[in-house]
């Protein structure tokens, strides 16, 4: 790789912003096609794809990586499938770009049309999972944006044979765009590099660049906005809450399954939806703490408390700091509070403005939980499990937001679109 990184970023951004207009001029008959023709090539490379990832995960194993983090690494032919097939949902899914969000008449006679338009070019950072890299990079060629990607240097053998493999499929679509045959193979770029030297050159390309995504660890994103000149989409913790209201009759078993699958229904629970912290009302505390905490010991949770809820199981005492803290593994915290208005400060105070779920029958207690908890998805008897792209119906997500703007939530193609305005008139003069 080259020591001289600014010229190194300079060329891979240039080439993305040239990317980025050629994908512009492309129909979306034209992008989908591409799209479907890359989930075909994830199929035919699979024993490559199996091969390069063997490499990671012998990397991974002999590094000490962490049980959780080495299954989050692997590939198999379920999860070479799986993002195939995700691919395909996104080329099927209706095109962002060009919809007219809205649109109207002035007095005058001018038309005001307020028309939905690809950002770029994204910079994208990410860590383990490599079915990410397919994922971000079909969300952004729907979207009709370049994307720059730099993955974790645990995945990076998987990667490089993924951005292959679309590169190839890319090299492979027919001109329809002036000067789009060369250009579009730079629709999808990965840094094969590891060397964190070259980050902060990176963050500086605001001339080519129009948005940095980050998504990983904490320390990473905070890094990335520290550095970036570049507007940056955040993804903070996932510090998830499921409050147990006071109202539960007759659905205590449905709690209970839900609360033991927010939190094991991954293994190792190591994702960022997984629910860290359960709330329960103090008028219900004494019959469903004790059931809860045995179906989470069950699945070989450690389960922590507060006071009132070491009154009630055997369990290890909380400290200030686990209320805000984003476990990423088998703990989970519980609180006996005294009202909804405890949980909600609780949760508002403490949080990430991620995902909340209540569990109730009360319908005035379900709307309280829904209009005052600040988070990008708030669930009701449900599982957090559900804050996902795929399950929302996105097909796949490049990002969960726990930004306000100009995104928030699982992000799919059309939140890396913006806007601009289409002003059609006839001779009129101010």
């Amino acid at each position: 790789m080259p020591e001289d990184w600014t010229s190194y970023v300079e060329t891979i951004g240039r080439e993305a912003r040239r990317a980025s207009e050629a994908l512009a001029q492309l129909t979306d008959a034209a992008r989908s096609a591409a799209l479907r023709r890359i989930a075909s090539s994830i199929r035919e490379h699979r024993a490559g794809l199996l091969n390069a990832n063997a490499k990671d995960i012998d990397a991974a194993l002999q590094s000490g990586l962490a049980p959780a983090l080495v299954e989050r690494l692997k590939l198999n032919d379920k999860r070479i499938e799986s993002m195939a097939v995700g691919v395909e949902q996104i080329a099927s899914q209706v095109d962002p770009v060009g919809q007219t969000i809205e649109g109207y008449v002035r007095p005058n006679g001018l038309r005001i049309e307020k028309r939905r338009v690809p950002l770029g070019v994204i910079l994208f950072f990410y860590e383990s999972r490599p079915n990410v890299t397919s994922d971000a990079a079909a969300l952004c060629i729907k979207s009709g944006n370049a994307v720059i990607l730099r993955g974790g240097k645990e995945a990076f053998h998987s990667n490089r044979a993924i951005v292959g493999v679309i590169k190839d499929a890319l090299r492979e679509m027919p001109s329809e765009a002036h000067g789009s045959a060369v250009g579009l193979t730079n629709a999808v770029q990965l840094i094969e590099s590891t060397d964190r030297a070259l980050v902060p050159h990176l963050l500086k390309l605001d001339r080519y660049i129009d948005l940095v995504i980050p998504r990983g660890g904490e320390s990473l994103i905070r890094a990335v906005v520290a550095d970036s000149t570049i507007p940056v989409l955040k993804h903070y913790t996932g510090n998830c809450h499921i409050y147990v209201d006071r109202s539960i009759a007759g659905m205590e078993q449905q709690v209970r399954d839900i609360c033991v699958n927010a939190k094991t229904s991954y293994p190792g629970g190591a994702v960022c939806n997984a629910v860290e912290h359960i709330l329960v009302h103090r008028d219900v505390a004494e019959t469903m703490v004790p059931r809860i905490c045995e179906d989470l010991k069950t699945k070989g949770v450690e389960v922590r408390g507060d006071e009132r809820v070491r009154k009630l199981v055997v369990a290890e005492a909380t400290t200030p700091q686990d209320w805000d803290t984003e476990y990423l593994a088998f703990i989970v915290s519980l609180k006996v509070v005294d009202s909804i208005d405890d949980a909600i400060d609780h949760i508002n105070r403490h949080g990430s403005r991620h995902t909340d779920a209540i569990l109730s029958t009360d319908a005035r207690a379900i709307e309280q939980f829904t209009k005052r908890v600040d988070s990008a998805s708030v669930i009701v008897n449900a599982s957090t499990r559900f804050a996902d792209g795929g399950e929302y119906g996105l097909g796949a997500e490049i990002g969960i937001s726990t930004d306000k703007l100009h995104a928030r939530g699982p992000m799919g193609a059309a939140d890396l679109t913006t806007y601009k305005w289409i002003v059609t008139g006839d001779g009129h003069v101010r």
